[in-house]
């Protein structure tokens, strides 16, 4: 049984105010930052988010934690629907999903100490409970961290430290899930191995669910068992990760992953070039969205959207053309 299901979500944002969509006869004065995504995530898995900065990944978090309200779709987990819950009903499900935040300094607050940050979640959910301390040494030793940092405050730890407090908070109340917003941003490469390497052995130990989000394809390689890959909010391509890096088949995913090549110089690789700019959701394009970017764009590409065509394995994609070997050496399907 899977942990969280997400199916059809659509999350939208109105950029224009009431008034100024009735003087310009506006009937739908918002743009969909996320839609109609769908996927799923079993327990002790983990899923990976991927896709160039705006692409919806952090939005889509944030709805399926409740942070921001979807428009449309089903969020379930543990088999139980949160979309539509009061905050009383949500919260005994909220408290087993924790999120880290993507700045690993910025989201902890300077006013308090490591001790107040990472006992905090006992006190809102557990009031009562007591021998606080011991949770906060038992949460330090589990990140790596010694006693004698519970007294420093955020400004006094470097990027490595605040990200290791972020992970104890998060491991605080025991969650099935753990959402992780570009969980090595900031961070130097050596450091980022650490953190990746403390989230896979925490993994091993406590049975937690992850879903990480993120643009570095190397981070998501090592620690994902499936990806998906968002471009203008929607999903072009979603597998398992070793298949997709093996043989992705739609050209943003290609140009991607070209994009990050092997250190094998006897490679032949055949790069792929984004053109142009993302476009504005403003804006969508007609017909498949990635055809002002897409260097194999055909006349079917500019005015028909493509199904979603399901391979062995669960490997999903939208495209008119897709590719059909390795990134090392790929080739076109025949153009209409």
């Amino acid at each position: 049984m899977a942990l969280l299901e997400v199916e059809n979500l659509r999350v939208r944002f109105r950029v224009k105010g009431a008034v100024k969509s009735l003087v310009e006869r506006d009937p739908d004065p918002f743009i969909d930052a996320v839609l109609n995504v769908s996927f799923t995530l079993e327990g002790g898995r983990t899923f990976g988010l991927v896709g160039e900065s705006g692409c919806g990944k952090t939005t889509l978090a944030r709805a399926i934690v409740g942070l921001l309200q979807a428009q449309r779709g089903t969020v379930r987990f543990s088999g139980q629907e949160l979309l539509g819950l009061t905050d009383r009903q949500a919260r005994p499900l909220r408290r087993q999903i924790a999120m880290m935040f993507q700045d690993p300094v910025g989201s902890l607050s300077p006013r308090l100490t490591v001790r107040s940050i990472i006992t905090e979640p006992f006190k809102v959910h557990e009031p009562g409970r007591q021998d606080l301390e011991d949770d906060l040494q038992r949460l330090l030793s589990m990140v790596g961290l010694s006693p004698e940092f519970a007294a420093r405050y955020p400004h006094q730890l470097s990027g490595g430290q605040a990200r290791r407090v972020g992970v104890a908070r998060a491991l605080a109340l025991n969650p099935k899930l753990i959402i992780a917003d570009e969980p090595t941003a900031g961070l130097d490469v050596s450091v980022q191995g650490d953190i990746l390497s403390l989230l896979a052995r925490l993994q091993d130990d406590l049975g937690m669910a992850m879903l990480i989000i993120s643009h570095n394809l190397h981070v998501v390689r090592h620690v994902t068992d499936r990806i998906g890959i968002m471009y203008l909010g929607r999903f072009v391509e979603q597998g398992r990760t070793e298949e997709v890096f093996a043989h992705p088949r739609h050209p943003y995913t290609h140009a991607l992953l070209s994009a990050n090549p092997k250190p094998d110089p006897d490679a032949v690789r055949d790069q792929v070039e984004l053109l142009g700019e993302v476009p504005s959701l403003l804006a969508r394009p007609a017909g498949c969205e990635f055809h002002t970017r897409c260097p194999f764009v055909s006349a079917t590409c500019r005015t028909v959207a493509p199904n979603t065509i399901r391979l062995e394995g669960a490997h999903l994609f939208s495209c008119h053309h897709p590719r059909v070997a390795s990134p090392d050496r790929a080739v076109l399907t025949g153009r209409g």
